[in-house]
């Protein structure tokens, strides 16, 4: 069977948020299945390898943390990524590794260089911190699908006129809390403000990174063998339930 390889991006450094929960969310759900997986890391100073990653996750940072990183991946390593994308690889970016698929992220007199794999911009704007519950409608090529969450960023992201936000607010704030947007999504490309941690709160979306990755070196569509979500359709519809209550548009 395929095997399939992680990489995480500056585990050390992208981290908060409960961001290692979609890491071994992933590999519970390769694992039940009978499906080999490896992760591994990379940080500060370590080059990439476009031809052994599959699926690539950057989770978020804090100011700090997030500069270091910004300035790290900029040269082989941008073009690294951008080579391993383009070569079919998936990929899923959360908050801070959201803000960074961009060209910059200014921060008042502060601009953070971004990977410029997406065209879109990111803002500290004055204002509230947009933090809550949220709940998303996504449509990945099989009809419409409701993705729950927690949001909790500071920036204010605004897509390019070529690109599609990963989904439209159906509850919280989004991806600057005017548009009603949020995300983005380029091919097998995925950005978000969603936390929680995001993946086993909506399982089929880690599915989904799962069969775009596989496909790398399949050849073709992968299906995966179905499971039993009981528990992670209760948390969805738990969060999802959190998200109502809360700030509608």
């Amino acid at each position: 069977m395929t095997e399939l390889r992680l990489l995480a991006l500056y585990p050390e450094h992208m981290n908060i948020y409960a961001d290692r929960g979609n890491l071994l969310f992933l590999r519970r759900r390769c694992e039940w299945r009978g499906i080999p997986v490896t992760i591994r890391g990379v940080g500060l100073g370590e080059p990439i390898d476009p031809d052994a990653c599959d699926l690539l996750y950057m989770g978020g940072g804090q100011d700090r943390d997030q500069r270091l990183v910004a300035e790290d991946l900029q040269g082989e390593k941008r073009e690294a990524i951008a080579a391993a994308l383009a070569d079919g690889a998936a990929m899923l970016a959360v908050c801070g590794g959201y803000q960074l698929l961009g060209g910059e992220y200014r921060l008042g007199e502060e601009t953070l260089p971004g990977l410029g794999l997406v065209d879109l911009r990111t803002e500290r704007e004055p204002g509230p911190r947009l933090i809550g519950n949220i709940a998303i409608e996504v449509d990945l090529g099989d009809g419409p699908r409701v993705l729950a969450g927690f949001e909790n960023h500071g920036g204010r992201t605004y897509l390019g006129p070529s690109e599609r936000p990963l989904g439209r607010v159906l509850h919280g704030h989004g991806n600057n809390g005017r548009d009603g947007t949020e995300g983005v999504r380029r091919g097998k490309l995925i950005g978000t403000y969603m936390h929680g941690p995001l993946l086993p709160q909506n399982a089929w979306l880690a599915d989904r990174l799962i069969a775009w990755a596989l496909e790398r070196r399949s050849g073709g569509p992968v299906e995966l063998e179905p499971l039993d979500d009981t528990l992670e359709r209760a948390a969805h519809e738990s969060t999802l339930a959190a998200a109502r209550r809360g700030r509608s548009r």
